[in-house]
């Protein structure tokens, strides 16, 4: 089977609590994969801010198995919400404040990838008009004012995406 029909595969149902023991595991199990994943994401938004892009990127794969952690966790938890919301209200909420706090520093770090795309779009925008001013001649209409170039005199700029 090709990996591509592995992944379209319905998963298989979330198991759900059924005693305080299995409810504190999986309560357990949400607060390791948010307090892992926080901790890449922390390192990765140092790391961002320094302008260090291309170590931040080494964490990628790391990220991307702490999230299927997480979302493996979360859909555990949602399976037996209404076990917990029964027998461990404490606990619910706990995970709910803990959860809070984990979806802030989250903010946190799409705020700097997004402002380090946008400078970088700039860069390359700056860039590019740059090289286009260079390319484009310098002709004047009848009336004396400078001529917009046609298409043909705009080169693309090419530019590699890997670090």
């Amino acid at each position: 089977m090709s990996p591509h029909a592995q992944r379209r595969e319905a998963p298989a149902p979330a198991p759900t609590a059924t005693s305080a023991a299995e409810a504190r595991k999986l309560a357990e199990n949400l607060m390791d994969a948010m307090s892992a994943l926080l901790g890449v994401i922390e390192r990765e938004t140092e790391l961002v801010r320094a302008g260090k892009l291309r170590e931040a990127m080494a964490f990628e794969p790391q990220k991307s198995e702490l999230s299927r952690r997480y979302v493996a966790a979360v859909g555990q938890l949602k399976a037996s919400q209404k076990y917990l919301s029964q027998t461990a209200p404490d606990l619910l909420t706990t995970l709910h404040r803990h959860h809070d706090t984990f979806r802030a520093m989250l903010q946190v770090n799409l705020t700097v990838l997004a402002t380090a795309h946008a400078v970088s779009e700039s860069i390359v925008r700056g860039v590019n008009a740059e090289v286009q001013r260079r390319n484009i001649p310098s002709t004047y209409t009848a009336a004396g004012r400078q001529a917009a170039p046609g298409p043909r005199h705009m080169t693309p700029l090419a530019v590699s995406r890997s670090l």
